[in-house]
């Protein structure tokens, strides 16, 4: 089901991923920090594999398209009535700062909350990612626990949980 945000000029729509998506995805993350944040497992550049491991093990992978270019990406690694877990975030930067990320992010929240009836939503966020971490905050999202883990280049960095109940949309 594609869904449009309101603009005349602009049609973005989000849709289930699909297998002829996958090769689209691998180009979303510009640089290792960018693929750390959403793939932090993944080797740079990410690979097909790791996009067909995560669509394959996880549920309601979703990309958005804007003017008919795929340039979003998230699925949930946790999902059911107790809560659901957005992860695999990723936005062309081509079109950051123009509400595509707010838009997915929003379709994700639905989905949990309309599909799976989950009770709340979480998402996590490098300490590093300040546009993720405003973002969250615009959507209502509060952190709940801090977790620390060591990056690609051998530093600590923290992961911040976060979550956001029913009353959020």
């Amino acid at each position: 089901m594609l869904k449009a945000l309101d603009s005349k000029e602009k049609v973005v729509q989000y849709r289930q991923a699909k297998e002829s998506d996958i090769t689209e995805i691998c180009l979303l993350p510009d640089s290792p920090e960018e693929l750390f944040y959403c793939f932090p497992t993944a080797s740079f550049p990410l690979s097909s594999e790791e996009v067909s491991k995560s669509i394959a093990d996880r549920s309601d992978s979703t990309v958005v398209e804007h003017n008919g270019h795929l340039v979003a990406f998230a699925n949930f690694y946790r999902w059911g009535k107790e809560g659901c877990s957005i992860g695999n975030v990723v936005v062309a930067s081509s079109v950051r700062g123009e509400g595509v990320a707010s838009y997915l992010i929003k379709q994700m929240m639905s989905l949990a909350f309309k599909k799976h009836k989950a009770q709340e939503v979480t998402v996590s966020c490098f300490n590093q990612n300040i546009g993720g971490f405003l973002l969250y905050k615009k959507l209502g999202f509060l952190p709940y626990d801090l977790e620390e883990r060591i990056d690609n280049n051998g530093k600590r960095v923290v992961l911040v949980h976060m979550k956001v109940g029913r009353n959020a949309i």
